[in-house]
Order: C-alpha cells, then sequence, then structure tokens
C-alpha cells in the first residue's frame, strides 16, 4: 500500500519513469478469457461509424443526437444486452432547458444605425436588458478616475494576460476572445456601468463570427435533476430580471471604433427567450449470475454526444467528436461484448448520457432520476477522451483526495491497469489545483456528488479537443483497446468482488 499512495502523490514524468514501475501494485487475478472479446477492429469499426459525417457531430437536444442515441441502442441490441429505459425501451427521456437571447425581438442601434444582432454587435450575456444613452468612451479601461455609473462605457479590447488563456477546447482565437472579454469585464463591471460596448481587436474582429455562434446559443439546464454545484437547486434558474447579475456587455467589431468615439446616442434592447428540447440517455443492462449480488450493479458511463455543426474551422463546420467521447461509447461496446461472452456475478448497466456538452445534463438527470436505485450502483466507472496522445500514458481521476470516493476502488483500478494497459498514471491532472478543472467537467461528477464510489478514466485533452479536428483518423487504436480493456477488468473485479468499493471515511467533495 505504501508504494501506491507514493505513486498517487508524485507527479509522473511521461520521460522519465517506464510504464510498468508506475503501473506495478498488489497482485490481483489474472483478466478472464472474456478479454479477448475486445477487439481493435471492432473499437476502429464502431467509432469510425459514430464519429462520421452522416452524425453532424450529435448535437444533445438536436435530431443528430436522437439519431446517434438510436445508433447506440442498435448496437447495444445486437451485442445482447436488455433495455433499461423507461417503460422496457433503451431510452430515459429528459427535456432541455434553453435560455437565449431572441433576435426577432432584441433592438440595438448605434448613432440611429440599427445593428444586426449577431450579425454586427454580440451580446456577451443571457440576460435582458435596457440601456439607453450617450456612449463614454473610455481610452484607458484600467483608469479608475473615471466615474462608469449609469454610463454606457465603451473601450477597446485589450490583449488578454498570456496565462489567462485556456490552453484546451475550441480553436485558439475563440480562447483568446474569452480570456480578453474575462478581463475586461472583471476591470469594468464593479464599476456600475449600465452596459459595456468592447470594441474587438483584430485577433477576435477575425473570429466574429465564431464568437457569435458561440453566445448565440445561450444556456442549457435539466429541471429536477443533481445541482449542478454542491448546495445548488435541482430546479432550473429563472429567467434574469433587469437590474439582476452583471454589468451587460456587448461586442461590436473594429470598425466601430471611430463611431463610438464620438460620443454617439445608443439604444439596447435585449429580450430573451426560453424553450424545451428533447434529449435522451441510452441505457442497457446485463444481468449478473449471483442471485444476491445480481441486485447491485456497476455503472459504466460515457456520453454520446458532441459539439455539432459550427462555424469554427473553414472548411469543415462538423465537430465529429471521435475521441470526445466516440472513444468511450466504443470502448463500452466492448466491454459488453466481454461481459456478455462471461457474465460476472454483480449486474452491470451501460449508460449514455445525453447533452453531457451542454452541461452533464443527461448524468445530472439520471443520477436523480437512477433507472435502479442508487443504493444498488456499487460503483461508477466513467470515461472522457480515452483515445490520444502518448501511448503509454493515461490519466485516473478520482484517485486522490478530496476527489477520491473510495480507496478500495481505486486498488482495483489500478490492480487492472497492471495486468492491461500498464500505464504510467498521470495523477496532476486529478489534483484540485489543475487550472483546467478536469475532474468537475465529466459524467461521474454527479454520481461522485451524491456519494457513490467513481472514477474517470482519460488520456486527457489534447490541441483538437472540441474542435473540427477532432477525427477518426487521428484516434490511437492500440492505445484505446488497452483503455478498453482497462475499463471493463475494472469492472469485472468490482462486478465479482465478494464486498462492494467502501466509501471512504469522512467522504466530501469540495473544489
Amino acid at each position: 500500500m505504501r508504494r501506491l499512495l507514493l505513486l498517487l502523490a508524485l507527479p509522473v514524468s511521461v520521460t522519465a519513469q517506464p510504464p510498468a514501475r508506475a503501473a506495478a501494485t498488489t497482485a490481483a487475478p489474472a483478466p478472464p478469457t472474456a478479454i479477448r472479446a475486445i477487439r481493435e477492429a471492432d473499437l476502429r469499426r464502431d467509432l469510425f461509424a459514430m464519429a462520421s459525417p452522416a452524425m453532424r457531430g450529435r448535437e444533445g437536444g438536436t435530431l443528430d443526437e436522437m439519431k446517434a442515441s438510436i445508433w447506440v441502442a442498435e448496437q447495444y441490441a445486437r451485442i445482447g444486452l436488455e433495455p433499461a429505459g423507461d417503460d422496457g425501451t433503451w431510452f430515459q427521456w429528459f427535456d432541455i432547458t434553453r435560455t437565449r437571447v431572441a433576435v426577432s425581438a432584441s433592438r440595438a442601434s448605434i448613432g440611429g444605425r440599427m445593428l444586426t444582432i449577431f450579425g454586427d454587435i454580440i451580446p456577451l450575456g443571457v440576460a435582458p436588458v435596457e440601456a439607453t444613452g450617450p456612449v463614454l468612451w473610455l481610452a484607458d479601461p484600467a483608469d479608475t478616475t473615471i466615474d462608469l455609473r449609469g454610463r454606457i462605457v465603451a473601450t477597446l479590447l485589450r490583449a488578454p494576460a498570456p496565462g489567462s488563456i485556456r490552453q484546451y477546447s475550441y480553436p485558439g482565437a475563440s480562447r483568446y476572445a474569452a480570456a480578453a472579454v474575462a478581463g475586461a469585464l472583471a476591470r469594468l463591471t464593479r464599476r456600475g456601468a449600465a452596459a459595456v460596448l468592447l470594441v474587438a481587436d483584430q485577433v477576435v474582429d477575425d473570429d466574429f463570427a465564431a464568437l457569435a455562434v458561440q453566445r448565440a446559443r445561450g444556456d442549457y439546464d435539466v429541471d429536477h435533476a443533481t445541482p449542478r454545484a454542491a448546495g445548488g437547486s435541482d430546479r432550473v434558474a429563472p429567467v434574469p430580471g433587469l437590474g439582476v447579475g452583471p454589468t451587460p456587455a456587448y461586442m461590436v467589431r473594429a470598425a466601430m471604433a471611430a463611431t463610438l468615439q464620438q460620443a454617439p446616442e445608443v439604444a439596447l434592447s435585449v429580450r430573451l427567450e426560453r424553450f424545451d428540447v428533447p434529449s435522451v440517455n441510452v441505457i442497457g443492462r446485463l444481468r449478473g449470475t449471483d442471485p444476491v449480488l445480481r441486485e447491485e450493479y456497476v455503472l459504466y458511463s460515457s456520453h454520446q454526444d458532441a459539439n455539432g455543426v459550427r462555424l469554427l474551422v473553414p472548411g469543415d463546420s462538423v465537430l465529429a467528436g471521435a475521441d470526445d467521447n466516440a472513444s468511450v461509447s466504443v470502448a463500452q461496446f466492448a466491454a459488453a461484448r466481454a461481459f456478455v461472452a462471461q457474465r460476472p456475478k454483480r449486474s452491470v448497466l451501460f449508460v449514455h448520457h445525453g447533452a453531457e456538452e451542454r452541461g452533464l445534463l443527461g448524468s445530472r438527470y439520471h443520477s436523480a432520476h437512477p433507472v435502479v436505485p442508487l443504493a444498488q450502483i456499487v460503483t461508477v466507472l466513467n470515461g472522457d477522451m480515452i483515445g490520444r496522445n502518448n501511448p503509454d500514458t493515461a490519466a485516473l481521476l478520482g484517485v486522490q483526495p478530496p476527489h477520491r470516493v473510495s480507496a478500495e476502488l481505486v486498488t482495483m483500478a489500478l490492480q487492472a491497469n497492471a495486468q492491461t494497459g500498464r500505464f504510467v498514471v498521470d495523477t496532476l491532472w486529478d489534483r484540485p489545483t489543475h487550472p483546467e478543472g478536469w475532474y468537475f467537467r465529466s459524467d461521474h461528477l454527479p454520481y461522485a456528488r451524491l456519494g457513490i464510489p467513481a472514477l474517470m478514466y482519460t488520456t486527457n485533452l489534447h490541441d483538437d479537443y472540441h474542435t473540427a479536428g477532432d477525427l477518426p483518423e487521428r484516434i490511437d487504436y492500440a492505445k484505446l483497446t488497452r483503455m478498453a480493456q482497462w475499463m471493463y477488468l475494472t469492472g469485472w473485479y468490482v462486478a465479482n468482488a465478494p464486498k462492494r468499493p467502501a466509501v471512504d471515511a469522512g467522504f466530501k467533495l469540495e473544489r
């Protein structure tokens, strides 16, 4: 055990430590012969189908997600699982509540010229706004001697500090824009302005259309679900009222700078619209063989949605989501084939959560409305992006406090790694101080918040994350096969253990 604790406590260098040393831990039973059912050729075939252009990025709350979900159910039917969704189907339905700026009911004008919402001017938040008056041009946003209270303030967007730009998620220009906007608003919103107009610099101006597509999408939520954060509400937040929330902010094109410096009259009116669209969790089940233990479940977790069709990369607007998260979805198919070939003592539940990219909506819903009682779910094994980066490294999130729910489950997972992938286990991404906060961004989280032992398998983010470059031909299929074997064998150990993994004494998930 001392050796295990040292492994989890120390950062791992990819170049300084071979896989065998990092993977070594307490001896465990050899894998069952059914692990041979996990085949690289099957993973490749399934992933190219799921991340094909025909799936159009599988965006949550769209017909494309519905098409992908039906396809997932068809695969499980062929494999030999039984449906475990609503009314004997494969599907557990829920509604996404979407709130966005109502373009047809909103208005913006500068100097009497009407502007096109999300064409000439981009509302940067989702809140109703009414603001009229002359512009106060702020040449230096750091100048705190100027009284901004009640004024419509305009200023040039400044380049963000390099360290504030996220390393991953969407193309570089979009990440630059997000950091620049956040920095500008942090300097201005507490000074009492009625509204802020940010004039795009050249980088953001060149990416204006992509920024508009992102902001036009609005906010997404699900009602009667596990809260987004500890202590939060299980209900969809009400539409914000006038005067509530941060200072309203807008982005305008660089060409507007000269006009705004002349203190023109500005009129801003933003109205919101809210509506529901369906999404779905796809759920299959395999009954265990033990007459007592079969009432307990090992839950495998993935998400079938990706990010749809967007204007983000010239020449390709489909965000196919091969690694994120078709890689884990097809790994679950492979694990299901192995479990069907050799059934375990406990039952196994395979859940593909809908609308993960919209805010963990499917897992938040299922954890609040589980198809089997929560008390009977002994473990959640979630994966998110398991097919890229160095062939001999991977991360296992949930192995160190405060993220660790069960030390016994961690031991089983590391034993399974020693028998399968023999990966160097990167512990940095699991630390609560990691800037990406990766542990809090995938479907194990709602279950862990409810005290269910949970782990997240990942090979971490990369430059193609949330871009049109996340394609099936860029997956390392040999590595994906080893990751699928690792996830399967962990579940096999849990499903056949005499007792369920114990929750750590005093566990409480904190940020």
